[in-house]
């Protein structure tokens, strides 16, 4: 027996879309991109999406949009990706870390107001294991200040917060369709923006440059370099894995939730003997079971089970070292306040697999043998 962490989601169209991406010989912004982006802005209610080439990509064009000087601040949690840092600290801005909520691994909204100084500019919520963020308190500071929210929604596709999708809240959000995701690209990922007045920059930025989207339109007779830009738009054979997928989005979603309810009421017990804590989820969430998580009482049994998931044949998995532990994260950001939760609750965390093609009987594999690991 070997379970795999993650295994990139395939449906039946997947091969035939991407040969007809190859047979219609665009290279890129053909049908298939467009049929992704129409379907997000009209499932997820907003204004513009662009597929990008990364969730990276797609927060460095947020990050460029937000017009980041060297000595802003950006406020976020230390315990996300990387690439939310990067694409803020890549402009001169300075990262500002704030502690956790235990509860959901987001961000502790009621630490945010004060670590806002007259240098703050951009607050990032990333919604952890695609559960939200408190997106009232976050964007009633954001308003209060003038401050831009840009979320970090890379895992929250098909997740909402009363009622709205997660990426459409704030001014802007950022999604990944990574191999790890929900849905994926193989490598890719989608700005979405809130105003529709900021569309057409955003295209020029994702277009190297230039205003090559509009010429393509037919709005201008030829087009050229109008402002700075990199080349952030996918392959179309990209789009077109993707495509396959969103078509189906619903079916997935609801095959990756039964699995996630799977592990949650075979573990119970052992929540309530006190071996582990399960995910929670808000009241006014509604989660797109990214990923399932347990938290085990300290880092000894954290590598303790991965250890013996690991012999079973089962691959599970720690998450993020926290950002502001790490090289970059103390030089080129700050924790505001005390590390409360941050530390010591990511040293707890083990990811159990997750991905569409996990079976029901996997899952009950995997659950046997964590109950091995505890009655050993």
């Amino acid at each position: 027996m070997y379970i795999p962490f993650n295994k990139a989601p395939i449906v039946d169209t997947t091969i035939s879309y991407i040969s007809k991406a190859l047979g219609d010989r665009q290279a890129g912004d053909g049908i298939f991109t467009a049929q992704c982006s129409s379907w997000m802005e009209s499932r997820f209610d907003v204004s513009g999406v662009l597929l990008t080439t990364s969730g990276s990509h797609a927060l460095d064009m947020s990050a460029y949009l937000c017009e980041i000087q060297p000595g802003d601040e950006v406020i976020m949690a230390s315990y996300t990706f990387s690439s939310t840092a990067n694409a803020f600290a890549g402009r001169g801005a300075k990262i500002v870390f704030v502690d956790i909520r235990p509860d959901t691994m987001n961000i502790d909204e009621s630490l945010i107001e004060e670590a806002v100084t007259d240098r703050t500019k951009v607050i990032v919520p990333m919604h952890y294991a695609g559960v939200s963020c408190e997106m009232d308190m976050i964007t009633d500071i954001a308003q209060r200040h003038e401050l831009i929210v840009v979320e970090d929604a890379a895992q929250g596709v098909m997740s909402t917060y009363k009622g709205r999708s997660l990426g459409t809240i704030g001014d802007f959000g950022c999604y990944s369709f990574h191999e790890t995701k929900n849905y994926s690209m193989g490598e890719g990922g989608a700005l979405l923006i809130r105003d529709p007045s900021v569309i057409q920059k955003a295209e020029i930025i994702r277009e190297k440059g230039t205003n090559r989207s509009r010429f393509f339109r037919g709005e201008i007779d030829k087009y050229s370099w109008v402002d700075w830009g990199s080349s952030y738009l996918p392959s179309e054979m990209n789009a077109a894995y993707l495509w396959s997928q969103l078509e189906v989005a619903d079916e997935i979603n609801l095959i990756r939730l039964a699995r996630w309810q799977q592990y949650y009421e075979a573990l119970k017990p052992l929540e309530y003997n006190g071996l582990i804590e399960l995910p929670h989820i808000p009241e006014d969430c509604v989660h797109n079971a990214h990923m399932f998580y347990i938290k085990v009482v300290n880092e000894s049994v954290q590598s303790g089970l991965i250890t013996h998931l690991k012999q079973m044949g089962i691959a599970a998995v720690f998450h993020y070292v926290p950002l502001h532990s790490s090289e970059a994260g103390r030089r080129l950001g700050r924790f505001h306040g005390e590390d409360r939760f941050t530390t010591i609750e990511s040293s707890r965390l083990i990811r159990l697999p997750m991905f569409y093609s996990l079976t029901s009987q996997n899952v009950q594999e995997i659950v046997a043998s964590i109950y091995g690991y505890f009655q050993n």
